[in-house]
């Protein structure tokens, strides 16, 4: 799949949507199965996560294989990933949605966050959560996973279409996560939803300062001719507060 290049201005957007606003939107476009499922943020202060794929996939460990010796190989998939994933962009990790062992653990994803990654997801577990809830770095994962990888899996390939979550994910595919979850925006619609999402994030927080007040949804939620003129009113007021 051809990478589409995600606007500095839509990054922003993004980083202010929700995941729910998002896969409503995909939802118009027809996408039912873009949401991570069964992963949750590790991060004590939530965060938000807006970046590119970069992807690993593990396979089931072999024990001839899968020794502590092979940790020296400069060319170890996992070793590798981390000291390649690109500036910006979200490690995004296929463990198979085994939690049994760690994915990774502290020491890999400082790292991953001083090289300035985005932020990382597993369908599977990483240790030393607790250290990781500390971080000012994106981190989600089914739960924790204590037992080296080495135990259950075999990292076998970077930057090639993998499943999480039960999802499918392309390398640059934009990926982004909040409090709650962790959605895939296929990468030629991400700039387009990103701008639709500004627009959709406005009129639900005008929605809520109405409903606030006592306002019915009707013709409210979802929106009325009536209820699009109260906005764009509610909109000009808030410009001329900036």
């Amino acid at each position: 799949m051809s990478a589409t290049f995600l606007t500095a201005n839509n990054r922003k957007y993004l980083m202010r949507a929700s995941v729910a606003s998002l896969t409503t939107l995909l939802f118009k476009r027809g996408f039912r199965n873009l949401q991570v499922q069964n992963v949750h943020q590790v991060n004590a202060t939530p965060k938000r996560m807006v970046g590119e794929a970069f992807t690993l996939r593990y396979i089931p460990a072999r024990e001839d294989l899968d020794v502590m010796e092979s940790f020296q190989d400069p060319e170890h998939p996992q070793r590798k990933a981390i000291e390649t994933c690109p500036k910006g962009h979200v490690m995004v990790i296929d463990s198979r949605k085994d939690a049994s062992g760690a994915s990774a653990g502290g020491i890999l994803i400082t790292r991953l966050m001083v090289r300035g990654a985005a932020g990382i997801v597993t369908d599977g577990g990483f240790r030393d959560s607790h250290e990781m809830a500390l971080l000012d770095f994106p981190v989600y994962h089914q739960r924790p996973g204590v037992r080296t990888n080495l135990c259950m899996n075999h990292a076998v390939d970077i930057n090639v279409p993998i499943a999480c979550g039960d999802v499918p994910v392309f390398p640059s595919d934009i990926i982004v996560g909040d409090e709650e979850a962790v959605v895939v925006l296929p990468a030629h619609l991400a700039n387009e939803i990103a701008e639709e999402s500004a627009g959709m994030e406005d009129y639900e927080a005008f929605v809520i300062e109405e409903v606030r007040c006592g306002r019915t949804i009707r013709g409210l939620y979802p929106a009325s001719e009536q209820s699009r003129k109260d906005f764009q009113v509610w909109m000009a007021k808030k410009r001329s507060r900036v």
